[in-house]
């Protein structure tokens, strides 16, 4: 006994929407759409939740703090040297602020005898080193110094700075501040 084939013709596709080459394409676009917004979604997630995301956050935190109150420890009028000093103090920590209390009577007497005006402005600054579990960090700084004394005449200087600072509960503060180093060129 031997069996032969039947060939029979293939069944035709009914008529209707799912035949339309314009509802197919819509659902292909439909498809590829949903899985961008699936993959967008997924990198999005993964980017807010990154380690690097909240490093650079702690990071632009030093710089504004570390910038804000090299600006103030480099500010100072005679005319209210107590609120000068006061703003000096809250911007420290450490053996920077024990200094500057203990050192504040003098230097106020030497201030309103000179009766000086120093401002300074932050030109550019860079965070060299930040270590959020030890909470310190080191700046470089380029700081604008103007010094206006009692004949009216500004002295304008710029300097680089090397700033250290402390993580405290008032947040980051000035625990060490002094010249850059320059080589010899």
């Amino acid at each position: 006994m031997t069996m032969t084939k039947i060939r029979t013709k293939p069944p035709e596709l009914p008529e209707g929407r799912w035949t339309d080459p314009l509802v197919r394409t819509a659902l292909c676009l439909l498809l590829v759409a949903a899985l961008f917004a699936a993959w967008g979604g997924w990198r999005w997630y993964a980017a807010a939740h990154d380690d690097a995301l909240a490093f650079s956050k702690l990071r632009d935190d030093v710089v504004q703090s570390g910038e804000q109150h090299v600006q103030n420890l480099s500010t100072l009028d005679h005319r209210d040297v107590a609120k000068g000093l006061a703003t000096w103090r809250d911007s420290s920590t450490g053996e920077l602020h024990e200094q500057l209390t203990a050192g504040a009577a003098q230097f106020e007497k030497d201030v309103k005898a000179a009766q000086t005006i120093t401002s300074a402005k932050v030109l550019s600054s860079a965070v060299t080193q930040l270590d959020d579990r030890a909470g310190k960090a080191s700046m470089i700084l380029a700081v604008r110094i103007t010094v206006t004394t009692p004949d009216g005449d500004p002295s304008v200087k710029t300097n680089r700075l090397v700033a250290q600072l402390e993580r405290t509960p008032g947040g980051w503060k000035i625990s060490a501040l002094g010249q850059s180093p320059t080589g010899a060129s």
